[in-house]
């Protein structure tokens, strides 16, 4: 399970991670990334945690599929929170391929996304 401080849970946010930040898209998913603004050197500013959100539509399948896809993402989000930067906003919006995917094509497509966002792949 995601921890609550670092849950998506407003409407804002996620249109703050959507409109503002960056995105990459691969074949199940798409990865939007809006970094933190926060200036590491003012005194007293400790950096908010990293916020993630999940976008799963009707499109990926029935209600227990969505809810599988679900929680394979936060599981995978979850372990990656470390890498991304303090502040920082994710959306994980699942294609209609994501609800057929096994956890480990979630994976790799979700790293290889972090990857392009974070700086270490091509456009």
């Amino acid at each position: 399970m995601l921890p609550t401080e670092n849950r998506l849970r407003r409407r804002e946010d996620f249109a703050t991670a959507v409109r503002r930040g960056r995105r990459a898209g691969r074949p199940l998913l798409v990865v939007h990334l809006s970094s933190g603004a926060t200036d590491p050197h003012a005194p007293g500013e400790s950096a908010p945690p990293t916020c993630a959100g999940f976008v799963v539509s009707k499109a990926v399948g029935g209600a227990v599929v969505r809810n599988k896809v679900k929680r394979r993402l936060r599981h995978l989000i979850r372990e990656r929170l470390a890498e991304l930067p303090p502040g920082s906003l994710v959306v994980v919006r699942a294609l209609p391929g994501a609800g057929d995917a096994s956890y480990e094509q979630l994976a790799r497509d979700l790293d290889a996304a972090l990857q392009r966002l974070l700086g270490g792949g091509a456009r």
